[in-house]
């Protein structure tokens, strides 16, 4: 089958086998699969001579079950996160931990971000809120933009930033008031949007050099708030604002529990949810339905699709314009 993959600092059409259907795991014949840039990039920029499998968040077709599956038929429709398991291939073999049912109302090519979903839902349990709290999301790519998208959707007082102003006015439009372009003029409207005291938490969707953003952040926060890392950024940031407030801050570490764990993904041996609430794969399901209530959406930010033969193209385009957001590889047709 035709997977993506790097080599070298290049992108390569690889052929390589399915991996073999293991108990609790399902194959999946690929319709669409997202690109997540910056991961990806980054992966891209420090290969070697080795060939690395790209990709990590795909929706597609139930075509065969293993033995010890019972919530996934063939013939449905999954939307599925996590590398090794998930990449740019034609055929995908997953644990049933890490799939969602996609129901027929949800648009495929939406359900295929299902992996950036996961990650944004689980940024905001690690900044921990409740009902009535306020959030700053700095940096909205894709990523930043879903989280902006689900805390106005869970009713938290929202406020969201980026230099770039189409970025900030995709985010405007899902109903959002406090959005900006400009940090000034953000510093300037804070209390108004989130109150005297400052913000519960700011979450970090921005990559590079992190002082300046960080300070900054720590400024903008209440006594004791939060600042939650969620993008490639250096950890570095004032002692002195940091003690002025005990403020805490965190780093949110990829979909959720589960995420790394052998036992959870590989043999698919779930958490009992009574100590565990939210996995990574129930956070997958938790932004499938998201779409599914049209509580948030994804159609906007897409704003080109490749098939998968052409994936150099699509990755040289995130290098090259500053107007891409999110990107698709489609699988089984030409366009």
């Amino acid at each position: 089958m035709k997977a993506v993959a790097t080599q070298s600092g290049t992108i390569v059409i690889a052929e390589v086998e399915p991996k073999e259907l293991e108990y609790g795991h399902v194959r999946i014949r690929t319709e669409y699969s997202a690109i997540s840039p910056g991961t990806e990039l980054s992966m891209v920029n420090s290969s070697s001579e080795s060939l690395l499998l790209l990709g990590y968040s795909a929706v597609g077709i139930v075509e065969q079950v293993g033995d010890g599956v019972s919530h996934a038929l063939v013939g449905q429709r999954v939307a599925c996160y996590g590398a090794p398991y998930v990449c740019h291939a034609e055929w995908l073999t997953v644990p049933t931990n890490l799939i969602a049912l996609v129901p027929d109302k949800v648009d495929p090519k939406e359900a295929a971000f299902g992996g950036l979903g996961a990650i944004a839902v689980h940024a905001l349990r690690v900044a921990d809120l409740r009902f009535g709290e306020s959030a700053v999301i700095v940096g909205l790519g894709t990523l930043g933009n879903l989280i902006a998208q689900i805390a106005h959707a869970a009713a938290y007082r929202t406020v969201a930033l980026d230099t770039d102003a189409r970025r900030a006015e995709m985010v405007r439009q899902h109903g959002l008031d406090y959005v900006y372009a400009d940090q000034r003029l953000m510093e300037l409207e804070l209390s108004e949007a989130v109150g005297e005291a400052g913000a519960d938490a700011v979450l970090l969707c921005v990559s590079g050099s992190g002082e300046a953003v960080t300070n900054s952040a720590l400024t903008w926060i209440r006594d004791r708030g939060k600042v939650v890392i969620v993008g490639d950024l250096s950890m570095s940031y004032s002692r002195e604002l940091l003690f002025q407030k005990e403020a805490q801050v965190l780093i949110s570490r990829a979909g959720g529990p589960g995420r790394y764990d052998k036992q959870y993904e590989q043999e698919n041996r779930d958490y009992p949810i009574g100590h565990v609430r939210w996995t990574e794969g129930r956070n997958l399901e938790a932004y499938i339905r998201l779409l599914a209530d049209g509580r948030i959406s994804m159609k906007k930010l897409i704003t080109h699709v490749y098939p998968v033969a052409r994936a150099e193209e699509a990755y040289d385009n995130y290098r090259e314009r500053r107007d891409v957001i999110a990107t698709l590889l489609q699988y089984g047709h030409e366009t």
